[in-house]
């Protein structure tokens, strides 16, 4: 069943609360408060997920969130384990995001949500700016659009029916050609 590997892998991932947000319920006696909850896992391998959870009490909320985040984890394929293989673009809405790829030692550049996901997913160096809409939900849902349209040099080379050494070799080639 689907419950092996997810039980299994339950201890080692990282959750990270994005938002909390107070929202209101006017009723006939008054106004009845309750509190919307947007979190964000990974495993740190490249694997991440975000959910949003509502309730009448903070703590309820965020692990409703939590759960609805571990339903939809997606897998970002890493370049050497440290930053992404492309820069790509992301929207959603009235959100848009560039996320780029870095060399080693530039950390993490990116602002509040997006910085959630990244350390979430174990990017350790990447560039990223977001324009448009600064609503994190917005935010997070143009970055996992970003995330889901990046290809790996090796889902290129079997769709194309080439070697990976053929699609790759061309990076190092780019690189001498610029110096």
């Amino acid at each position: 069943m689907a419950h092996g590997p997810s039980q299994r892998g339950e201890q080692d991932l990282i959750d990270k609360l994005v938002s909390i947000n107070r929202v209101a319920k006017v009723v006939k006696g008054g106004r009845r408060f309750g509190f919307a909850a947007l979190v964000v896992i990974g495993d740190g391998k490249g694997r991440v997920g975000y959910g949003t959870g509502k309730a009448r009490e903070v703590p309820e909320a965020i692990r409703k969130a939590t759960e609805s985040a571990k339903t939809k984890l997606i897998r970002v394929p890493l370049r050497e384990g440290r930053t992404l293989h492309h820069d790509v673009n992301g929207h959603f809405g009235a959100g848009n995001v560039v996320v780029r790829a870095a060399p080693a030692g530039t950390g993490i550049i990116a602002g509040g949500p997006m910085r959630a996901v990244f350390e979430s997913l174990g990017l350790q160096d990447v560039v990223a700016k977001s324009t448009g809409s600064s609503n994190p939900h917005n935010m997070i849902k143009a970055t996992f659009d970003a995330l889901q349209n990046l290809a790996s040099p090796r889902s290129i080379a079997s769709k194309r029916g080439k070697k990976v050494s053929d699609i790759v070799g061309r990076r190092e080639v780019a690189a001498q050609a610029t110096e």
